[in-house]
């Protein structure tokens, strides 16, 4: 197992980077809403292709005749992302790593993009002298991982929702994913929520148990297609409406702790339909139990299928920075959109 970081609630998302990624299906759209789905609330997983190579850092090589920086003294920077090299269109650093070591001591064209524009320039990798790798001096990612929270699982052919907001990394910028995959997660400790800073779960996600392929990433969350493996029938089945909410008494399911999700009580406070920023439900967690162990709302919870009445009506998606007893929630018939 290994350890993520998680999916922060709102505008303040970040990840941990890693490395790897793993080939899924195309995305089919579904024009018709479900109505029947099974209630989510297990913490999840996800490991995402973000289709190209962008530069987190420079280093130095160490070669045969000292040590060289080839990226830092072409131009290149933190933030960079890759589109090209030596012509060939790269998506991923075994891509990058595999053109540049077979042009060694060849001068190469890098074609990346700074912000808006994109740019070109030229320079010559060189030997490391520990691995006989070729190398151009830089430190590289081309996906994201971190923990959220399925919200859904359509009935009748086994897609699933999650999430409910847009995926984001430190520096802000939605990220546009190309693949992914989607594991199981233990959640293993929680950093409790305060005044001022958002709490957030610890959680180790489970390799060898994979819970689905992620597909679609947008403003709504993360959408894509549960596992075959995976057993749907300890979860409650019901009807997905939020024709008729009102302020008042409703529930979520989370998983704060192992990888079982569990009801907790909240309040509906305020509710927005047409919320043009998809913040439909003001709640406040008023379940003792939740908040002794959380404070509240935390990251990691993201995605967290709400009930009232017994009907799946939405999912929480972001923490009140100065009351983590509060926060916002997406109706569910945008989620059931994408």
């Amino acid at each position: 197992m290994r350890k993520l970081s998680v999916f922060f609630m709102g505008i303040t998302a970040s990840f941990l980077i890693t490395l790897n990624g793993l080939p899924i299906s195309k995305y089919t759209a579904k024009a018709d809403l479900p109505t029947q789905v099974y209630v989510g609330g297990m913490s999840a997983g996800f490991t995402l292709q973000s289709g190209n190579v962008q530069v987190v850092g420079l280093c130095e090589v160490m070669t045969e005749s000292g040590v060289l920086a080839p990226a830092l003294k072409a131009g290149i920077r933190s933030g960079d992302k890759i589109i090209k090299v030596a012509g060939i269109r790269v998506k991923t650093i075994e891509e990058l790593n595999d053109i540049i070591h077979k042009n060694s001591n060849k001068t190469i064209e890098i074609v990346f993009q700074r912000g808006d524009c994109e740019q070109s320039l030229s320079l010559t990798a060189v030997k490391d002298k520990i691995s006989g790798r070729y190398k151009i001096g830089i430190l590289a990612r081309d996906s994201i991982s971190g923990i959220g929270t399925v919200t859904y699982i359509n009935a009748e052919n086994g897609r699933f929702g999650s999430l409910g907001h847009s995926v984001i990394n430190e520096s802000k910028e939605r990220l546009q994913i190309s693949k992914g995959t989607v594991y199981e997660c233990n959640i293993v400790g929680v950093n409790k929520g305060i005044r001022g800073k958002a709490g957030e779960l610890k959680g180790m996600f489970m390799g060898d148990q994979t819970l689905g392929t992620a597909e679609k990433v947008c403003e709504s969350g993360i959408f894509g297609q549960i596992s075959q493996s995976f057993t749907v029938s300890e979860l409650m089945k019901t009807v997905a409406d939020s024709n008729d909410v009102i302020p008042g008494k409703a529930y979520i399911y989370s998983t704060v702790n192992g990888i079982s999700p569990k009801k907790y009580e909240i309040e509906i406070v305020k509710v927005d339909k047409y919320n043009k920023d998809h913040k439909n439900y003001v709640i406040k967690i008023v379940d003792r139990e939740l908040i002794a162990e959380t404070g509240g709302i935390v990251q990691g919870m993201s995605g967290s299928p709400i009930l009232q009445d017994g009907k799946l009506i939405g999912a929480v998606t972001h923490v009140f920075l100065n009351d983590p007893t509060r926060g916002y929630g997406i109706d569910i018939q945008t989620m059931l959109k994408e």
